[in-house]
């Protein structure tokens, strides 16, 4: 009887330790899978990412409304050749989104379109025109936590949420002027100018004083269509100009392509403003000063993703590379003349050169 209960509790004792063999494998392969998973989710960066790490992921969106098409080769083609420079160097389309609607001449229709776009929680939006200030000026208030940009203007309105910028166009223009005084033969020059408001009139302004400077002789004759965007009017301009004896041209405005247009029927050499507007004609472009709103565009974003929506104004210049003087390789420069051209664009940043204007 007793070497019964002995085998008996000897085989209970062992279905013990089975049992717990059993327990003690389930556990370890329990603690292995969670181990595992654990390092594969780590190593995908997929649940284990930070708060501010997943919104570092999210695109920055960008809503702009120009005046005129993306493609004028002057004031919109300036903002949204930055726009485009600026989504390549955050790593394309899925990191940072542009929207735009072009050819909002009408302010009540960019109002309405600038409006929407807040509504849909762009991180910025841009009324790329002096004309939308009052606009911004009555939107951003009704959404505190989006972004506004315009321009070309230094006012912010005091607004937390807008920002400002602006060109020192004088700055290209006088170059422009110095090179142009420089080649004309018949010592007449034409200017054809939209209105005479902002950048448009401080480029024609510096672009007198750097005829000026260089040969007083020379005669710079300028007339204000009264339009940005009429091309039938800008090329009369041009025409008149012609018959009265210019030989070089200039102009400011998406409506100097029928200027450009007028320059290159009469042989007639072109200075150009805000955008590259060589492939226009090539024969007749010599240099072109190009608006690089990217210089801006970068602070204002990294102000942005910092939490600063605005409140401060920008201003593009030679020497911070918000401006750039382009010239046209196809044009047969002078040597003497291309160090003039550089020298200027040198004084200009060091100060040696003081623009004064009427």
């Amino acid at each position: 009887m007793a070497s019964g209960l002995f085998v008996m509790n000897k085989m209970l004792y062992e279905t013990r330790i089975v049992k717990m063999e059993k327990k003690m494998k389930k556990l370890v392969w329990l603690l292995t899978l969670i181990v595992v998973l654990s390092l594969s989710l780590s190593a995908c960066g997929g649940s284990t990412a930070a708060p501010e790490e997943a919104a570092a992921m999210e695109p920055f969106r960008v809503a702009v409304v120009m005046p005129s098409a993306i493609n004028d080769l002057a004031f919109s083609q300036s903002m949204y050749d930055a726009l485009l420079l600026i989504q390549e160097e955050m790593g394309g389309p899925e990191m940072f989104e542009i929207v735009y609607s072009e050819n909002m001449f009408v302010v009540d229709d960019a109002a309405a379109a600038i409006r929407d776009y807040a509504s849909q929680g762009y991180d910025l939006v841009i009324g790329h025109g002096s004309q939308y200030g009052s606009s911004l000026q009555e939107i951003a208030p009704d959404f505190p936590e989006t972004s506004f940009a315009w321009g070309t203007t230094s006012e912010t309105f005091g607004q937390p949420n807008i920002f400002a910028y602006s060109a020192s166009s004088q700055q290209g223009g006088y170059v422009n002027g110095v090179l142009a005084a420089t080649l004309s033969q018949s010592a007449t020059i034409g200017v054809v100018g939209p209105i005479e408001v902002g950048d448009a009139k401080l480029y024609v302004d510096g672009f007198k004083a750097g005829v000026a400077a260089t040969n007083p002789a020379v005669t710079v004759n300028v007339n204000y269509i009264g339009s940005f965007s009429d091309v039938a009017l800008a090329s009369e301009a041009a025409t008149t100009h012609i018959s009265a004896g210019a030989d070089v041209l200039t102009g400011t405005a998406q409506m100097v392509v029928g200027a450009i247009g007028k320059a290159e029927e009469a042989n007639a050499l072109w200075f150009g403003t805000q955008s590259n507007q060589t492939s226009l004609a090539p024969s007749i472009v010599v240099a072109n000063q190009v608006y690089h709103w990217e210089v801006a565009l970068r602070e204002m974003i990294s102000m942005i993703q910092a939490g600063e929506l605005g409140g401060k104004a920008f201003d593009a210049t030679l020497a911070n590379g918000g401006e750039v003087m382009e010239f046209n390789p196809d044009y047969a420069l002078s040597d003497d003349a291309k160090a003039l051209a550089d020298s200027t664009i040198q004084g200009i940043i060091d100060g040696s050169i003081t623009i004064t204007l009427p």
